[in-house]
């Protein structure tokens, strides 16, 4: 088990270091921040000291390098413009971002495993037609146009719903479902087709001849090992939540990490921008490192050095 753990973290490491290095350079090619700082009649002397101030004088590597060293010691830098440290602006809007991609992973679980098991169980009937044509509609949806529709149907024509903010359980129903709706239809499908290799094998044929009612084959024996891959997959998406929660945080106006990142883009705040990225990796990370020790539970069968392969 250590010898996994170990493995496992540093192939986390390493995958951080990576996203570090890629943002870093990437952030840099977009310009330079300070002619959006300084007013249009600022003098030489103004834009140099500025640059020296902000270490943008330094050779890319170099700045890089800073950066690493201040992060090492829990130092993220501060903004740009508001002069802010950065980490604290981040962990003060993390929450608002968590809240929104677990509440969409767990509503879009909650709908798509069932949908996938009725269709599992209904193959070529009415019920698996009208399941996956609806999971294949969702999955075609982006998810901008879905919370702009959603916006539009339930905020202004019949007023049900607030149109933005955070606050009360109304104000995340319609970024929760624009966010997870894809998902819904990613695990409706990936739940069927993991039930219907279930269902074939040998030990739920023999359960069923034991005289077990279908309740139980279906969801003590076929269910847990079928969920298998919808963990896996569902642990990535995880992360693609947390990235796709930049559009929605942005329609919505969600006061999350994704909103603060696309205003810093704008701003060229780098610093800011960079943390950011990086904190969302870590969570993408560490939840995909936790989601490999809950293979054991899942499937005791499964052993560490087989999984590790």
């Amino acid at each position: 088990m250590s010898r996994y753990l170990l493995r496992r973290l540093l192939h986390a490491v390493l995958i951080v270091a990576g996203i570090s290095v890629i943002s870093f350079f990437f952030l840099h090619l977009t310009g330079d921040p300070v002619g959006l700082i300084l007013p249009q009649d600022a003098t030489r002397e103004q834009i140099e000291t500025l640059r020296r101030d902000l270490l943008l004088d330094e050779p890319i590597h170099v700045q890089y390098l800073h950066f690493v060293a201040s992060a090492l010691q829990g130092d993220m830098g501060r903004s740009i413009y508001t002069r802010e440290p950065v980490l604290g602006l981040i962990l003060e809007r993390l929450p608002a971002t968590l809240e929104l991609a677990l509440t969409a992973l767990v509503l879009s679980l909650i709908i798509a495993i069932p949908m996938g098991v009725i269709a599992a169980l209904r193959r070529g009937g009415w019920l698996d037609t009208i399941s996956m044509t609806l999971a294949l509609f969702g999955l075609s949806m982006p998810h901008f146009w879905l919370g702009i529709m959603l916006i539009m149907l339930f905020s202004v024509q019949l007023n049900w719903l607030p149109t933005s903010g955070r606050g009360t359980w109304e104000q995340l129903i319609m970024p929760s479902v624009a966010l997870g709706a894809s998902l819904v239809a990613l695990f409706a499908r990936l739940t069927r087709s993991a039930m219907l290799e279930v269902l074939g094998q040998d030990y739920v044929r023999t359960a069923r001849a034991k005289g077990l009612t279908e309740t139980v084959v279906v969801g003590k024996h076929a269910l847990r090992n079928a969920l298998i891959p919808l963990v896996t997959v569902a642990a990535m998406e995880f992360g693609f939540l947390l990235g796709g929660a930049v559009i929605i945080e942005t329609v919505f106006a969600w006061p999350g990490v994704g909103r603060l990142i696309v205003q810093s883009i704008l701003d060229r705040d780098y610093p800011v921008v960079q943390a950011a990225v990086m904190m969302l990796a870590i969570v993408f990370v560490v939840v995909n490192l936790v989601v490999d020790l809950l293979y054991t539970w899942l499937d005791p069968n499964i052993s560490l050095g087989r999984t590790d392969q």
